[in-house]
């Protein structure tokens, strides 16, 4: 049963259903411990992205809209051939051929809406999928993000030199180019800060991101904490900036 702290504390049940917007995921539960901590994610999604390209998807959406960071080490993603998207019960104890849902879906009507187009407020939304660094003696270093929206890939470069807060920066501004490209808004978003800080024994990246529209300019803000790699810290804390912004405008 779910925790009441956890259901006070952390929107639970609101977390459940941004995971289940994200391309692949088919069902997901998450179980609080008993200080009301997040302890477990655990995921069920089809073969569309690999485990762990669903685990950042998972870590920037809930970084991006409810601004929980949870560990990777806690998301558990399983895959299957099932294609109906369902919640899961925390409370079920049952197998699901002991609980049938209360109406029967035909499958004709179940492709139909695996394949319908996504809406409702998570929409518009850019999620992380992938990210590549290279080097080379010419062009110095070259970083690639791949961004996904609903069903469609968006990818953006950028170059620079090396070095962990560079290759912040750089990723930093690959993702703006492909936010650019994904939504429309090329020459609108720039990098206008990047900081790498310690605190707490820990590790975070502190973007700053320029937006302008028309007249206006304005300053997003977004923060992550690094546990894989600079760039992908990067990536995220861009998109902690500006997913929510993008999602109003």
């Amino acid at each position: 049963m779910t925790s009441p702290i956890a259901g006070s504390v952390l929107p639970i049940k609101r977390a459940e259903e941004l995971i289940l917007t994200l391309p692949g995921v088919i069902s997901a539960r998450i179980i609080a411990g008993d200080s009301g901590a997040i302890d477990q994610i655990h995921v069920l999604t089809t073969s569309e992205l690999t485990p762990k390209q669903m685990v950042r998807n998972i870590e920037s959406a809930l970084i991006a809209h409810l601004s929980m960071r949870i560990d990777h080490r806690k998301i558990s993603v399983a895959t299957t051939s099932e294609t109906k998207p369902k919640l899961l019960d925390p409370e079920s104890r049952q197998p699901p051929v002991a609980a049938p849902p209360p109406a029967v879906v035909p499958a004709e009507s179940q492709q139909s809406a695996a394949s319908a187009p996504r809406t409702g407020p998570f929409a518009r939304r850019l999620y992380f999928e992938d990210v590549e660094v290279r080097g080379s003696r010419s062009k110095g270093l070259s970083c690639r993000v791949t961004l996904r929206k609903g069903s469609a890939s968006f990818i953006g470069e950028a170059l620079g030199i090396e070095g962990d807060r560079s290759r912040v920066e750089l990723a930093a501004r690959a993702t703006l180019l492909a936010i650019a490209d994904a939504d429309n808004r090329e020459g609108q978003l720039g990098v206008q800060g990047v900081k790498v800080f310690d605190a707490f024994d820990r590790t975070f990246v502190f973007v700053a991101v320029s937006v302008r529209s028309g007249r206006d300019n304005k300053v997003l803000t977004g923060s992550v904490e690094m546990k894989e790699s600079a760039e992908s810290a990067g990536v995220l804390a861009v998109l902690d900036a500006t997913n929510r912004w993008i999602e109003h405008n």
